[in-house]
């Protein structure tokens, strides 16, 4: 594969999934998103709206649609030779069908682009399924930070070592969880 999808066109990636640039009009479905995924502590809707006003050689953000409606979106922050995942969020209904695969691709993929070698995120230590997903990915283990999230709720930190454009390899090993 050269390059990702978001590269040469939005629209169709796999399976009726579509990859946008996330934009502000797509804002409000994400925050409703957010808040059934991440109940104890969602994102505000000026969160999001800071997040895509940013340098956007810094700041990616794509959401993934199917049959029109956001079932997915991630974000990244790239400042080379480093890069963090900022999120990756998919429907409830919609995890287990290679959703967060594709998404986790797009974002592995453009910070491969601009210029970063290494990729971390921070991940829910009880957050099974991403956890999965983030090592089928080629995401190794760096850490632990305690109460990250709160008070009893830990972080696993992980990375991944960029070599090259990886889109091809995430989305070939299959649908895997959904983060």
């Amino acid at each position: 594969m050269t390059g990702s999808p978001m590269d040469r066109h939005s629209g169709p990636v796999a399976d009726g999934l579509a990859l946008d640039r996330m934009r502000w009009w797509d804002l409000e479905e994400v925050h409703d998103l957010e808040r059934v995924l991440f109940v104890e502590d969602p994102w505000s809707p000026g969160q999001l709206w800071s997040e895509l006003a940013r340098v956007p050689e810094s700041r990616f953000y794509v959401v993934a649609r199917r049959a029109g409606r956001i079932v997915g979106y991630a974000g990244l922050f790239v400042v080379a030779p480093e890069a963090d995942v900022q999120t990756v969020a998919v429907a409830p209904d919609e995890q287990g069908r290679g959703t967060g695969r594709v998404l986790l691709a797009e974002l592995v993929d453009r910070a491969y682009r601009q210029g970063a070698r290494v990729l971390r995120l921070e991940v829910r230590a009880d957050n099974t399924s991403a956890r999965a997903l983030y090592g089928s990915g080629g995401f190794t283990v760096d850490g632990r930070r305690r109460d990250y999230y709160g008070r009893g709720m830990d972080a696993v930190l992980m990375s991944l070592q960029l070599r090259g454009p990886r889109a091809a390899d995430l989305q070939a090993t299959g649908s895997g969880g959904g983060a």
